[in-house]
């Protein structure tokens, strides 16, 4: 059974609402430093191709989001991805047969993430990260950007952090993506 059901939306609503305030921003050093470098190992990760390590940052319940629209609603609109972890999963197992022909060959990834603020949720156990984020793909002879914001909801793991989601908002969102086949 899927744990994406009525009650999840709800609580991603919620969640993704009002939540970037300054007096829920976390103003300390070490705490801002171990969100950061989940962010940074996240696009290491991604550009070295290295996609079951990079899943190991996620929860067992997690989600991958690009809304299709500026602050899409998912349960409403279309969204260019909204992916659970099965199909995540899936998604990882697809790019490793080698028939996963939109990556034929695969894409070269650089990315840089910047701009990073986390801000509380209620405890100290889970917070909401903003970056900014400009990925450079290179395949087939031709460069792509693709350009926007994250928000990672952040779980507290032991020392570190799992991805509880990630949600990616595209700048052009709204406009022909050209099959993004690629984890952004």
């Amino acid at each position: 059974m899927s744990y994406v059901d009525d009650a999840f939306y709800r609580d991603l609503a919620a969640e993704f609402t009002d939540w970037r305030r300054e007096d829920r921003r976390i103003g300390d050093p070490a705490q801002l430093e171990s969100c950061r470098s989940v962010l940074h190992l996240e696009a290491r990760l991604l550009d070295e191709g290295r996609f079951e390590d990079w899943l190991a940052l996620f929860a067992n319940e997690c989600l991958f989001w690009v809304p299709g629209s500026p602050g899409g609603d998912p349960k409403r609109e279309i969204a260019v991805a909204f992916d659970d972890r099965r199909q995540l999963e899936g998604r990882i197992y697809r790019l490793r047969t080698g028939y996963a022909w939109s990556q034929v060959p695969q894409s070269r990834t650089s990315r840089i993430v910047s701009n990073i603020e986390a801000f509380r949720d209620g405890s100290d156990a889970v917070c909401m990260v903003r970056s900014t984020f400009l990925t450079t793909e290179f395949r087939n002879g031709e460069t792509r950007l693709f350009s926007g914001w994250n928000a990672h909801r952040l779980a507290r793991d032991g020392s570190g952090w799992k991805i509880l989601v990630k949600q990616i908002n595209l700048i052009d969102c709204d406009q022909n993506l050209r099959n993004p086949s690629l984890l952004l």
